[in-house]
């Protein structure tokens, strides 16, 4: 989605709400790219480059709304005709006790003129803990997951970790999704990503990132339709994002 569609976007929720000034201190915007769209471990671009960008919008009280695209390839590859993915998401984060942060909210993944039989569009209520560096969260999945035919009621649970190392964020992470009524298809993913802020706005990363997809019949539970390579296999992938 174009920035400018996404501000727009933004800017018809703000009208929609009385008593909010200072519109221009609420938005955050942000554009990027990767070496390998990876989600939850899989790639979402058949280990190829990715555009992105979005835009999220502070409201009071600890409320937010927001919304993310990127460019993809998997839903081509299986014969659709979506070649993009678009998140829109809101909800609640605060501070429920001294050093413990509670975010609660509803995610939907869109994929327009998807074109497929099973619909990839999902929608996941998930709710995340913090204290100190840690964070642990739970989504769950209130649709079928991403085209999955029965898999409604999936969940994915992952704890991740922030640290200072020298002036480079450092974020070890574990995750593990599980696919209801599928379960060839569940797997437990690992990622270790060092970031670094080069400018104001401007951060540069690495990641490796690693999962344990199944073999069906000798075939990776998660091989691209396109050319058969695993697509949870571990890679490094490479990133530059600002946001303003």
């Amino acid at each position: 989605m174009k920035k400018s569609t996404l501000a727009l976007a933004a800017a018809a929720v703000l009208t929609a709400l009385p008593g909010l000034s200072h519109a221009d201190d609420m938005f955050s915007f942000n554009v990027g790219a990767v070496t390998d769209y990876r989600y939850r471990g899989i790639s979402q671009s058949r280990l190829k480059p990715a555009v992105q960008g979005g835009v999220d919008v502070a409201l009071p009280a600890g409320f937010y709304v927001g919304t993310w695209a990127s460019s993809i390839k998997w839903i081509k590859d299986a014969g659709g005709g979506a070649d993009a993915e678009v998140d829109l998401y809101g909800g609640w984060k605060g501070e429920v006790a001294k050093g413990l942060t509670l975010d609660v909210g509803v995610l939907r993944y869109q994929y327009p003129s998807h074109d497929l039989v099973v619909s990839p569009n999902t929608t996941e209520l998930y709710g995340a803990v913090s204290y100190g560096p840690v964070t642990a969260k739970y989504s769950h999945s209130v649709t079928n997951l991403f085209g999955f035919a029965d898999s409604k009621n999936s969940g994915y649970f992952d704890v991740s970790a922030t640290f200072d190392v020298s002036g480079f964020a450092v974020t070890p992470h574990v995750g593990y999704q599980h696919v209801s009524h599928n379960s060839d298809f569940s797997y437990t993913d690992v990622s270790l990503t060092v970031g670094k802020e080069v400018v104001k706005g401007l951060t540069v990363s690495l990641a490796a990132v690693a999962t344990d997809t199944k073999s069906i019949n000798g075939t990776k539970a998660y091989a691209s339709p396109a050319n058969g390579k695993n697509l949870g296999r571990a890679g490094l992938v490479a990133g530059v994002k600002y946001v303003f």
